[in-house]
């Protein structure tokens, strides 16, 4: 089992910046692929961006692309998503997941392909 707890969101106006946390606990961590979700109200969960666990290749959602950017450091578990130049859109429930590979270099975007999941933090960005 492996235990995903995301925080670091908050209220930020428009253009602003934050930083999300996934700390996870229980299994080894370092060969878990993870990935980066949201849902805003009313809307399907969709995909945000995700890391290999070797942390050598990411891949994002074209909405994100070049605002946002995924990395890890295995030795603490934690999985990080800084969100730069925010916008009204970006407002929703942010989730962390993983799921073990066997490659380094696999990213997953699929919902239904991570096992383990958060329990969200929100983000807010207000106009």
């Amino acid at each position: 089992q492996v235990r995903l707890v995301e925080s670091g969101g908050g209220l930020v106006q428009v253009g602003g910046s934050l930083r999300l946390s996934c700390a996870a606990s229980g299994r080894t961590f370092r060969t878990y692929a993870t990935g980066w979700f949201r849902q805003a109200p009313g809307k399907e969960r969709e995909f945000v961006g995700a890391i290999s666990w070797s942390g050598g290749r990411t891949y994002y959602a074209d909405s994100v692309k070049a605002r946002f950017t995924i990395s890890r450091d295995n030795a603490k578990n934690t999985v990080y998503l800084q969100m730069n130049s925010l916008k009204p859109e970006d407002t929703a429930v942010y989730y962390c997941a993983a799921a073990y590979v066997l490659k380094p270099d696999t990213v997953l975007t699929g919902t239904r392909v991570y096992d383990y999941w958060g329990q969200g933090t929100q983000v807010t960005v207000s106009s």
